[in-house]
């Protein structure tokens, strides 16, 4: 079950994410750059095997995930897939998320590896801040046979904003009220963190 030492942990670790230029080494459109969000996010946690790609089958509701005696090579394919138009890049998000290459975080760290495909590609971002949590769960739901309405939703949310830090921690914020995890705020960490520098200086 979900809680919130894990929201509280792997928050922090997506502000550091930001605050300290990591964001900008990560492998922009490949199985690996997703990998070292995971990694960054979840590593310390147990039961995410951060970074690590499944080697079990997993399900949400009655929705089959990539197969794991296959997921290996739609990997492979997924990452081949073009990012060089705003419809190829959410296609490509699509697919990776059929994948679901982890165990748990998915989509946490699947929505920062869009966003950075936007970045490097389209010089855009999502504005999660204006995605409507049900109809974002809903279109995702059916984007494997019909991708238009998740592609109408995010292209109306996109901004020109993508080195600005609240966009992006807004991004955050709303990533985890996805996933129903809202017990501390970015603000609130955000504080925590700077109280640790400070005791440190």
């Amino acid at each position: 079950m979900k809680n919130n030492k894990e929201e509280y942990i792997s928050k922090k670790r997506a502000i550091q994410l930001w605050d300290t230029g990591d964001i900008d080494r990560i492998e922009v459109g490949t199985t690996k750059g997703l990998q070292e969000i995971h990694e960054y996010l979840f590593h310390d946690l147990k039961g995410y095997n951060a970074g690590e790609i499944r080697t079990v089958n997993i399900s949400k509701g009655n929705f089959r995930f990539a197969n794991v005696m296959f997921l290996e090579s739609n990997l492979e394919i997924i990452e081949r897939m073009k990012e060089n138009n705003f419809d190829k890049v959410i296609e490509k998000y699509v697919e990776m998320n059929i994948a679901h290459p982890f165990i748990e975080g998915n989509g946490r760290a699947t929505r920062i590896w869009l966003d950075l495909m936007l970045k490097k590609n389209l010089k855009k971002c999502i504005d999660w801040s204006k995605v409507d949590k049900l109809e974002y769960l809903d279109f995702m739901k059916i984007s494997p046979v019909r991708d238009k309405y998740i592609k109408s939703l995010l292209k109306e949310a996109l901004t020109d904003k993508i080195d600005n830090r609240e966009v992006f921690m807004k991004g955050i914020e709303k990533s985890y009220i996805y996933e129903d995890l809202n017990d501390f705020s970015i603000e609130e960490i955000d504080k925590d963190i700077k109280g640790e520098n400070n005791n440190v200086q």
